[in-house]
């Protein structure tokens, strides 16, 4: 069975039910005909998201999440790093709960890991449409 981690060196945000989430990541990575070895999920600070945009992607500009597959043989190692206060302040710009958001951009590094961009208009609207029908979904099934 595919490894799923969730890592918390930020303190100040917790998830709860990782075993159900670790089961939906399971089954959307085989949704999407993916094959997925192991995944982890660091959640970090702003600075330390900075620093990692910084040194490996030469990007100098604050995100909530950076994606990383491990594996060059077409199999998915992963890992995706989350910025604790970007997701915070997003729910709070987007009027939508802490719970959704971090949920949005847990299932947004899936799909980076699938295939899915969001450079262009119209990679970014399919991603949101994933994103949302991903939100749907899990929230249903709870």
């Amino acid at each position: 069975m595919p490894s799923i981690n969730f890592f918390f060196p930020y303190k100040h945000i917790s998830l709860r039910q990782r075993s159900q989430l670790k089961d939906f990541i399971r089954k959307t990575f085989k949704k999407k005909k993916k094959k997925l070895i192991s995944l982890n999920y660091i959640f970090c600070s702003d600075t330390e998201l900075l620093e990692i945009n910084r040194q490996f992607l030469r990007h100098d500009f604050f995100t909530d999440i950076l994606t990383f597959n491990l594996s060059d043989t077409g199999e998915i190692e992963g890992e995706i790093y989350i910025s604790a206060e970007r997701v915070k302040e997003n729910a709070r710009l987007l009027h939508t709960t802490i719970i959704e958001e971090l949920h949005r951009v847990i299932f947004h590094g899936i799909l980076h890991l699938c295939g899915f961009r969001d450079k262009s208009k119209e990679e970014k609207s399919e991603m949101r449409k994933q994103e949302d029908l991903l939100l749907k979904t899990y929230f249903k099934r709870k």
